[in-house]
């Protein structure tokens, strides 16, 4: 099994202002010359950690972590004005422009799978390859599994937890009515919604409970921040009904990626990542077998840093993004 590169700290970290109210943190690790890769996180809304720095060898990449708007560092905190994934797509240009990257390795897990496809539909030119983990359509009844009909017949104890803010009379669209409080000018409804919903996640997210992970998806700012962005982004179908990213697949299928998805992922079912290898011939799927969704599981780590390691002896000449 191999295991998660060293910790390290950030080379540089920078602020960088886009659409008002927005200003996003960077931070860059690793080496400056290497192989440029972006880090997007999941959520939308979870934001950054410094174990996310450690799936790549950091004497040969140049690695960008970006806390999407409203996530981690960036502020303003939980926002949800301007804030949808063609924002997010944009910011990502704004981002590599600034940096003076050409093109870099694309990495994400769950959502940051999404916004992964997203973006390379937009900027295939922009893009070396793409490590996706955890794969998230997000088309309407992959969110419906997750917070409606689904996997409540799986954890039906902490799914219970979930219904417990929202009155039965409301339970026929839980997206719609964990909105009405997430969105309401009630603090205190405002927080116990997003402890339940982020909580349901972060208890379900790994083959076994793992207290750790409930504790982050529990804690209050990362809580509110990944509830309030989460249910923006999925009340409003995510901004690609009008796009599905597997409609988009011709604009991204010539590129070369890995797709890694635990068997037992109970937050996004597998079959997702099948459906996008069915129309991405040029990704290698990769199931873990004893692993759900989390990208802190032992098989998971493994078959990522195994992914980061082959990209950078594949792409060793393309320092910079050029080549």
């Amino acid at each position: 099994m191999r295991q998660l590169y060293p910790a390290i700290e950030p080379l540089l970290q920078h602020s960088i202002p886009v659409q008002a109210p927005h200003v996003l943190h960077v931070e860059e690790c690793g080496r400056l010359h290497g192989i440029p890769v972006v880090f997007l996180h999941g959520g939308p809304g979870a934001g950054c950690t410094p174990t996310h720095r450690r799936f790549f060898d950091p004497d040969r990449y140049r690695i960008i972590l970006v806390d999407q708007r409203g996530a981690g560092r960036s502020t303003p905190h939980a926002s949800l004005e301007n804030n949808t994934t063609q924002d997010l797509i944009a910011d990502l240009e704004l981002v590599r422009a600034h940096l003076g990257i050409e093109r870099w390795l694309v990495f994400g897990g769950s959502w940051g799978s999404t916004l992964a496809l997203a973006y390379a539909a937009t900027h295939p030119e922009r893009v070396l390859g793409m490590i996706l983990r955890g794969i998230f359509l997000c088309r309407d009844e992959d969110v419906a599994w997750f917070y409606q009909s689904g996997a409540d017949r799986i954890f039906p104890d902490y799914w219970a937890d979930y219904l417990a803010p929202i009155p039965e009379n409301e339970r026929g669209d839980l997206v719609l009515a964990y909105r009405r409080r997430l969105v309401g000018a009630d603090e205190l409804a405002r927080m116990q919604a997003a402890k339940a919903w982020s909580t349901w996640e972060g208890r379900t997210a790994t083959l076994r409970t793992d207290p750790a992970t409930v504790d982050f998806f529990a804690d209050p700012h990362h809580a509110l921040a990944i509830a309030r962005i989460e249910n923006h982004y999925f009340f409003h179908g995510s901004f690609l009904r009008d796009n599905p990213l597997l409609a988009q697949a011709d604009r991204f299928a010539h590129l070369e990626g890995e797709i890694i998805h635990g068997r037992y992922d109970v937050v996004c079912p597998i079959k997702q990542a099948f459906d996008l290898a069915a129309v991405w011939p040029k990704a290698r799927l990769t199931v873990v077998g004893d692993a759900g969704h989390a990208v802190s599981e032992p098989g998971i780590t493994d078959a990522l840093i195994r992914a980061t390691d082959r990209f950078a002896e594949q792409l060793g000449g393309h320092a910079n993004g050029r080549g």
